[in-house]
């Protein structure tokens, strides 16, 4: 009969070998598991790539699963259960865990459809979310950049998006938000930063997503030297910004914008104030646009007494805010005018050249000279069909 000593040390043997097999065992199954887990993913990348395997929204039974910035796995699974697409929530994690899958699920829009594994779920939900790309060109208003938004396929509420357009305090990290000068009569206090450029978003991105994103691109471009010069000259980042987007929308030709920079800030310093009123048609075309109005060449007397204090026909100096988006040569332009330059009045050729003039009397023989081609404009193209150039005169000398 086997001692006391012995058996207990069989029964270590015994247990210490079943422990081996099982520790061997785990690892033959465990590096099938994974060598055969990777096999499924070459194929999936494969499937992917080839086209063969393909899921977006217009995939029929196509669910969409969007994963916010910040989302744990266990957040995903439950959304993926609620959405019918897993079974169980506990088993996606710990699978998720053991794939390496933690932390590296994008976040976005992703369309999935019942019936797929949890491996292939995990991957696809690792893969670059569903997005668009979104070009907008310089000039653009907020109320176009919607619209343009909406056609790409994003699905953000109006309503929401104008709410954070008017909400600065969600933006306080960037340096020119404390700028922006803050009065009720400005129409969304964001406009104007917007910076037009492409962009790629995600579908179902929130109102602050995606302002935040034109924002980042912002203040990218906006130099620290920006503003240093805009302090040098007088004015604050936003009134540069404000006049940039007027500047924006009287020309696209670079070396014009910056005559026409001139004009305004010789203007703007003249001891007459009658040169205050800058009398921009841009301005009154803002609020035609904002009236669901075509813009034109040629304005009505009815036009230039709009009671607004963006017409700077009848209300003196800067507009309120911008009017549009404007680019880098117009910001540039509104920072670094035309030097040595003495003119006071410009206005449009007709086939997006610009007249200036010292005098009104020579400002107005060029009005005279132009007005028949803006009216041509006027009655055979829209502004649709036509890069827009505006007449503006500075003291609206066309009519």
């Amino acid at each position: 009969m086997l001692s006391k000593k012995v058996r207990i040390a069989l029964r270590i043997l015994v247990v210490l070998l079943l422990l081996f097999f099982f520790a061997i065992t785990g690892v033959y199954f465990g590096y099938n598991y994974v060598i055969a887990q990777e096999q499924r993913f070459e194929v999936l990348e494969q499937s992917i790539e080839d086209g063969s395997f393909v899921i977006n929204e217009d995939t029929e039974g196509a669910v969409p699963l969007v994963i916010k910035q910040g989302d744990m796995t266990s957040d995903i699974a439950d959304n993926l259960f609620e959405l019918g697409l897993i079974d169980n929530t506990f088993v996606f994690s710990l699978m998720s865990k053991i794939n390496g899958f933690d932390g590296a699920y994008m976040a976005g829009t992703h369309y999935l459809v019942p019936g797929l594994t949890y491996d292939e779920i995990m991957y696809l939900l690792t893969q670059k979310a569903e997005s668009v790309v979104v070009t907008f060109p310089e000039g653009i208003t907020y109320e176009e950049i919607k619209i343009r938004l909406h056609a790409a396929g994003l699905t953000f509420d109006d309503a929401e998006m104008d709410q954070c357009m008017d909400s600065p305090n969600l933006f306080v990290d960037y340096r020119f938000v404390s700028q922006i000068n803050l009065t009720e009569e400005r129409d969304h206090v964001l406009s104007g930063y917007l910076f037009p450029d492409t962009y790629e978003f995600d579908i179902n991105a929130s109102p602050e997503t995606i302002i935040n994103t034109f924002l980042n691109n912002t203040n990218v471009k906006l130099y620290d030297e920006y503003y240093d010069r805009a302090e040098a000259i007088g004015m604050s980042l936003d009134e540069v910004i404000t006049l940039a987007s007027i500047i924006q929308t009287e020309t696209s030709r670079t070396t014009d914008m910056m005559y026409i920079s001139a004009v305004f800030h010789n203007r703007l310093s003249s001891d007459d104030e009658s040169f205050h009123y800058l009398g921009s048609d841009a301005t009154v075309n803002y609020l035609r646009q904002m009236n669901g109005e075509p813009t034109r060449m040629v304005l009505t007397a009815e036009d230039l007494q709009i009671d607004n204090p963006y017409n700077t026909f009848i209300y003196p100096g800067l507009p309120p805010g911008p009017i549009c988006m404007p680019g880098l040569d117009a910001i540039q332009a509104a920072l670094y005018p035309e030097p040595n330059c003495n003119y006071y009045y410009f206005c449009a050729t007709g086939d997006g050249g610009t007249a200036y003039a010292v005098t009104e009397s020579e400002h107005n023989a060029n009005v005279e000279m132009y007005q028949d081609a803006w009216a041509q404009i006027d009655a055979g193209e829209t502004s649709e069909d036509v890069d827009y150039v505006d007449p503006d005169d500075s003291e609206g000398g066309e009519d």
